[in-house]
């Protein structure tokens, strides 16, 4: 079999189409590049999906937490503390027993039983969390400066929110989230590990670089083409981050924009 052939019969294997089974020998390299590409679909679907959604909860929880009412900030505190203070691994395991406990009462909760959204909605407020406390600091970092010069012009309320502090919010944060977006596409390989099952054994990337490792008795060839496939996910996501950031400072001169910086954790 040839490697476009290859390509043609696994390349979309992830979401049900083409070859159904799995290669039994051989192994190839096209094979596992292909297979394992294939199952980045699904990595990508999780972090881009609550990347996105977790955003606009991140904005509302960041402006909940510096509210001035208790009601309104408390719960943003304790929501913040309780995803950050919390590892992820064991909040994929309390969330698959909750909806399987709630698929019981009702069938209403079944597919939150399933990876494609259970683990989805873990990632979704996790990401929120963190997001929302890094949304919260670059609130604080606004320059007084900056608001009371809105003042001066007339601008209070949803036109100082929007013209003024939404913007310069957006700007400050936007390496530090550009890093927390990269933690969180490398965060997706944990849904292999957590409870979520996959749809029909067609997973996600780290699904068939084990499949791989475990035939081929290999595993020094299958988990680096994963490393590089979520390198290339990487510099996909610093490239489009990186033309976002390069529009939020677009107005200020060359020498005071705010680059991207890089910077990976060990630990989370």
């Amino acid at each position: 079999m040839s490697c476009w052939q290859t390509v043609q019969d696994y390349a979309l294997r992830s979401l049900g189409h083409g070859e159904r089974l799995l290669p039994r020998e051989g192994y190839t390299l096209c094979e596992q590049i292909t297979l394992i590409g294939s199952g980045m679909i699904w990595n990508i679907y999780f972090g881009a999906v609550a990347l996105f959604c977790g955003f606009f909860l991140a904005v509302a929880v960041a402006l909940g937490k510096g509210a001035r009412s208790a009601l309104i900030r408390k719960p943003s505190e304790w929501f913040i503390f309780v995803f950050r203070g919390s590892p992820l691994f064991i909040q994929f395991f309390f969330a698959y027993f909750l909806f399987l406990s709630l698929k019981s009462v009702h069938p209403f909760f079944d597919p939150f039983t399933s990876a494609w959204l259970g683990a989805l909605i873990v990632l979704f407020l996790n990401t929120a969390a963190y997001s929302g406390e890094i949304f919260h600091g670059a609130l604080r970092s606004i320059p007084k400066g900056d608001v009371e010069a809105a003042d001066a012009y007339g601008f209070s309320g949803w036109p100082r929110f929007r013209r003024i502090v939404w913007p310069t919010m957006l700007r400050l944060a936007w390496p530090a989230y550009t890093n927390e977006a990269i933690f969180l596409f490398h965060a997706t390989t944990l849904v292999f590990f957590s409870g979520f099952p996959a749809r029909g054994q067609r997973g996600d990337a780290l699904y068939y670089a084990k499949f791989f490792a475990d035939k081929t008795f290999n595993p020094f060839v299958p988990y680096p083409i994963l490393a590089a496939w979520f390198i290339l996910l990487t510099l996909v996501v610093i490239g489009l981050f990186g033309l976002v950031n390069r529009r939020l400072n677009r107005h200020l001169p060359q020498e005071a924009r705010r680059g991207l910086r890089l910077r990976l954790r060990l630990i989370r």
